[in-house]
């Protein structure tokens, strides 16, 4: 029997991600719905002890004796996030997450991403890929996968808090599952960025007729039928993060939170359906940082796990998204219900639009073809 050791993989840069399509935020969402199903049946496998970790994530300490280590500025991160996807993805990978908030300052991103896809079964490189876009569409799609089983079929309005990348990509996500939205509410703190996403808008989504900028959170969420927070700011004190009061929210509201958020007692008492991208994800988070949880990660995931550390709330009050996917839990039941959605980001979305857009590279032939070895020095 012969043996054939050589390796090659391909390496896919920012362009060449777009050329594969990494911005087709339609296909971005189907394929996330295919990854909650399989998210739902167990058919995956995360980083920790419960196979449900966002990552693994390097952190600095205040006071170092060395000079040249990094501070803990804020979003200074560097990150492993890990994951397998099986059914018909069949792939595992990583992504490398760099962020500092400073890198605006030279004019980066606040992150710089890679993301390596393997063969599960040699764990061969398949592909080394520019991941920013990558994982900025898979995360805003997962606000529209929501959005097809969670908000009204006849929503017009979206709230948006926060006109910046992820504000970018949910409205998208919101497009492909709602496209008769013809209106849309922004907060953004800064001019540049508020023209910056009304130029996009207006670009991309010239069906959105009415648009307006509003000043308060409040304005954000009245009257709208799907309200998003993609806000950013510093984490620790949850009475400073943006808020949801239940008395502005419209029936039949369905909001997705990516971002930092407090809600009233009225948003996370009975009468809202909470739902998670993934509760394991949650609990895992909950094992792994300081307590209050909502302290450290600002999503009101973390919140409600506080609250039933505390015996304020039932783990049987939390719905998983996977199962509403997958037809184990009922989607939207009415036309009244307000749904709730926190949404975290898991490495398993990673895995699966990467291999996605692998396969779109394969077949038309986009990338650098690499070389690892003809034959491996050491064996």
């Amino acid at each position: 029997m012969s043996e054939n050791t050589k390796i090659d993989f391909i390496y896919l840069s920012e362009p060449d991600m777009i050329e594969a399509g990494v911005t087709d935020m339609s296909a971005c969402v189907d394929t996330m719905e295919e990854m909650f199903v399989l998210l739902h049946k167990g058919d995956y496998r995360m980083a920790g002890p419960n196979s449900d970790s966002h990552g693994a994530m390097i952190t600095f300490p205040e006071e170092s004796p060395f000079p040249t280590m990094p501070k803990p500025t804020a979003d200074r991160r560097l990150m492993a996030m890990p994951a397998y996807l099986g059914g018909d993805f069949q792939t595992c990978g990583v992504k490398w997450y760099g962020s500092n908030i400073a890198n605006r300052e030279k004019g980066l991103p606040r992150s710089i991403l890679m993301f390596i896809l393997n063969d599960i079964d040699t764990g061969a490189p398949l592909a080394y890929m520019s991941a920013n876009l990558l994982s900025a569409y898979r995360t805003g799609a997962i606000p529209g996968v929501g959005a097809r089983y969670l908000a009204r079929k006849d929503a017009k309005v979206i709230g948006l808090l926060g006109p910046g990348v992820m504000g970018k990509t949910s409205v998208a996500s919101f497009m492909a599952a709602r496209p008769n939205i013809d209106t849309i509410k922004i907060k953004g703190r800064g001019k540049k960025s508020l023209d910056n996403f009304l130029h996009w808008l207006k670009a991309e989504y010239p069906q959105i007729t009415n648009v307006s900028v509003v000043d308060t959170d409040e304005a954000v969420v009245r009257d709208s039928d799907i309200v998003t927070y993609c806000n950013s700011g510093e984490v620790g004190d949850p009475s400073t993060y943006p808020i949801v009061k239940r008395e502005w929210v419209k029936p039949g509201a369905y909001l997705a939170m990516p971002a930092s958020c407090m809600l009233d007692d009225g948003m996370s008492g009975a009468g809202v359906r909470k739902v998670m991208d993934s509760i394991g994800l949650y609990e895992a988070w909950y094992e792994e940082v300081p307590k209050p949880a909502h302290n450290v990660i600002p999503l009101i995931g973390m919140r409600f796990m506080d609250m039933i550390a505390d015996g304020l709330m039932s783990k049987d009050e939390l719905e998983d998204l996977g199962a509403i996917v997958a037809g184990a839990t009922p989607a939207r039941q009415n036309d009244d219900e307000i749904i709730i959605m926190s949404v975290g980001g898991m490495p398993v979305e990673d895995v699966a639009w990467a291999t996605r857009i692998y396969q779109n590279a394969l077949e038309k032939g986009i990338g650098v073809k690499l070389n690892l070895w003809d034959t491996p020095a050491l064996r």
